[in-house]
């Protein structure tokens, strides 16, 4: 798909097309269509606006983001402390090499408190775990990210992350990756970087909604360039909400936000991007 939007020099669309897919806005024109429809059809219309009306309030429910998350993505499990052991054990012992590969999740070209371009909120959760994991591990850690396909001119995110991962958490990053603007970009140009550091093994940090397409976009660029890596997923933002049921059943901006990922990521892997 994303040769398509290449060849038809719509590649910067991408973002508008995936805002008019994702609620509110098809409700909003079921919205629209009922209420034109109430001049002619009048139970039709209302039954329209009734659908609307409820899917509006669906998707910004908490439980209903969570459902479709496990129904329509199925991510794997976060890494288990066996699996990071093993890990840690391979460092020490010199048989086998690891990478962290934190995928970028978006930056704020001048954040006014710190008067620099920053992270977004879910890049620098990433870039945490991450840094975490490499902590733990004794793996080097990469950041990948660029300018995406809506972003304003400016440092790319991999410099952003980098600046941050020295100064805030000391612990410098072993590589950064400045040119992905989308997951298969991520992957691409990522495993080019890796392809000649030894590396065994690459561990692929992003939200758990995320994971699954990002895992087949690191398998696909693997084998494109004939590595044998094994790829480790290790999800992050999968814990629940701990809040009365009638809560998770209405609105809310965090349910709101987690159905509009679940939703994206769910087109993305249809059209193949």
């Amino acid at each position: 798909m994303n040769e398509i939007f290449l060849s038809l020099g719509i590649e910067s669309w991408k973002p508008v097309l995936s805002a008019l897919l994702l609620p509110p806005v098809p409700l909003l024109l079921l919205t629209l269509f009922g209420a034109r429809l109430m001049f002619w059809r009048r139970g039709l219309g209302w039954l329209l606006i009734l659908l609307a009306v409820l899917g509006l309030w669906f998707s910004a429910c908490t439980a209903a983001g969570e459902w479709l998350l496990k129904s329509l993505l199925s991510p794997p499990p976060t890494l288990a402390a066996e699996r990071l052991d093993a890990i840690r054990k391979s460092m020490i012992a010199g048989k086998g090499s690891a990478a962290i590969v934190v995928l970028g999740g978006g930056r704020e070209a001048r954040s006014p408190e710190y008067g620099v371009a920053s992270l977004s909120p879910l890049a620098l959760e990433r870039l945490r775990y991450g840094i975490w994991l490499g902590r733990e591990t004794g793996a080097p850690v990469m950041y990948s990210g660029g300018l995406g396909h809506a972003s304003e001119p400016g440092a790319p995110e991999a410099e952003v992350a980098a600046g941050i991962a020295a100064r805030e958490f000391v612990r410098p990053l072993r590589w950064t990756e400045p040119r992905a603007r989308d997951t298969r970009e991520n992957a691409q140009f990522s495993t080019a970087l890796l392809a000649d550091q030894g590396v065994d093994q690459l561990v692929i940090v992003t939200h758990g909604w995320h994971m699954t397409r990002a895992l087949r976009a690191f398998k696909d660029a693997a084998q494109h360039n004939g590595a044998k890596w094994e790829i480790v997923p290790a999800p992050m933002g999968l814990a629940q909400r701990v809040e009365r049921p009638v809560l998770r059943w209405l609105p809310s901006s965090e349910g709101f936000l987690l159905v509009r990922a679940v939703l994206r990521e769910k087109i993305g892997w249809w059209l193949g991007a």
